[in-house]
């Protein structure tokens, strides 16, 4: 169940002053965490960016006894190891430049789904939980799992409205899988894992929930989802950071409005106004945003329709064509792709978007239709 380049990995991320970055870049530059940890001091200092500090640490045989213990520690606990550099995080955050080299993974994390991130204060209000029932009430038929962090509050009411309407939810820990926090969600992370969700943590076994931390694991809930929603949050409440994390990795991020006189409502009309999230109107607008669209098939079966072609120009069959094979693709990405200039490309998905072929999102990112 578990290989060399687990238990390398672990104890190369061990090492001080190796953050997730670092690790990335010198699995990337020797082909594997083992052949750094046993390639010669010498041949690691020609590497540019990798000072003597870093590299003082490689090697350290605690660290690999401490990847022993954790080795046993997961396999004890029925603990999935998932290494960034052998493509095995889910797709979107394993896309972001500071996803986690390691995640530790309890349950079933379904990738053929799509997520949806769903965040907020601690202290949530009659309002913030009645949006919430609505709208796993309005999407019970829709195929997606829900993402939040298993804290009390916003994050506890999505889990629990998730695994009522047997939605598959994903809880992102601030700690190892040794404790849980708060203990008061331990029913429920049961729960979740009964309900065919999963329990992910980038940390582990020895790491606390220390107040760091709860930042760190946000980047995680914002990264691993083509959307975010914040229900309710002050200024500077710690969904505040998920939400830019999100924008930082050109993500669609909502926020439910409120009055200006509640606390709970100030964070979210603070980044409405900042144009750092868009404001959920209505339920059904915003799960037309989130492109479920659970009502089609009912309309389909009371009104058969048959498929219009609609034929393309070479230019917008190509096009097309690499926004079909890369969902979210964005405008970079796409003009590195066909050697076209961003200027060339717009024209021609403006075209598409008239045609209801393409859909284009905030920071210049596409999908078909």
């Amino acid at each position: 169940m578990y290989n060399e380049e687990q238990l390398y990995s672990i104890a190369l991320r061990e090492c001080s002053l190796i953050g997730d970055i670092t690790f990335y870049k010198l699995v990337r530059i020797f082909g594997s965490a083992k052949a750094v940890w046993e390639i010669s001091k010498k041949e690691l200092s020609k590497t540019n960016g990798i000072g003597k500090k870093i590299i003082a640490d490689i090697g350290n045989p605690e660290h690999l006894k401490f990847a022993e213990k954790e080795i046993v520690f997961c396999d004890k606990n029925s603990i999935q190891i998932k290494l960034r550099h052998q493509n095995e995080l889910p797709d979107l955050l394993n896309e972001c430049d500071d996803a986690p080299a390691i995640v530790y993974q309890k349950g079933n994390f379904n990738s053929q789904l799509k997520n949806v991130s769903i965040v907020g204060t601690r202290n949530i209000t009659s309002y913030g939980k009645k949006f919430i029932e609505d709208f796993f009430n309005e999407t019970k038929n829709c195929k997606y799992q829900s993402v939040s962090g298993l804290a009390l509050g916003v994050d506890k009411e999505v889990h629990d409205y998730s695994i009522q309407n047997e939605i598959p939810t994903v809880a992102v820990l601030a700690h190892g899988f040794h404790t849980l926090y708060p203990s008061k969600n331990k029913k429920l992370s049961e729960k979740i894992l009964e309900g065919n969700g999963a329990l992910l943590t980038e940390f582990n076994s020895s790491k606390k929930p220390d107040r760091e931390n709860f930042i760190q694991r946000n980047r995680v809930v914002a990264g691993i989802s083509p959307s975010t929603i914040v229900v309710e949050t002050a200024f500077g409440g710690g969904s505040i950071s998920t939400a830019t994390f999100a924008n930082n990795y050109n993500r669609e991020v909502y926020a439910l409005p409120g009055r200006i006189t509640d606390k709970c409502s100030q964070g979210c009309n603070q980044l409405i106004l900042q144009n750092k999230a868009s404001a959920i109107s209505t339920i059904k607008d915003l799960i037309d945003l989130l492109g479920f669209n659970q009502h089609s098939h009912k309309v389909e079966e009371l009104f058969p329709s048959s498929e219009v072609s609609v034929q393309l120009s070479d230019n917008q069959e190509l096009i097309y064509k690499i926004i079909k094979e890369n969902p979210n693709i964005n405008l970079d990405d796409l003009a590195q792709k066909i050697s076209l200039s961003s200027h060339k490309i717009l024209p021609v998905i403006l075209e598409l978007e008239l045609l209801g072929k393409v859909k284009s999102f905030s920071g210049r990112q596409f999908t078909a239709i």
